[in-house]
């Protein structure tokens, strides 16, 4: 069963484990949060088709403002991906429903 997250949620307020799917402007991702900022994240075909391990830096509105350990609708989440040098950041997030 899902829940909507409305406007979004702290990662440090999640359990470990805990599923969040997240719909942006132009993908659905599935994440998995591990603790400590991290998760397993997949459903972009080039930089997690498959479960990677990333760091979450946070979400920000589409500048150099971010919100750290925070997915926000209506922004942008931003990772770190170890094989990656610069943070992925994702189109507009529009739903964040928890598994």
């Amino acid at each position: 069963m899902s829940s909507e997250v409305h406007g979004g949620v702290y990662l440090g307020d999640l359990p470990d484990e805990c599923t969040l799917e997240i719909e942006t402007q132009n993908r659905s991702y599935t994440l998995v949060h591990r603790g400590q900022g991290e998760a397993l994240i997949c459903g972009h075909p080039t930089f997690c088709p498959e479960p990677v391990l990333v760091k979450i830096e946070g979400s920000n509105w589409g500048g150099s403002m971010l919100k750290p350990m925070y997915l926000g609708r209506g922004m942008h989440l931003e990772f770190r991906h170890p094989e990656y040098e610069r943070p992925i950041i994702t189109s507009r997030i529009l739903e964040i429903r928890q598994r």
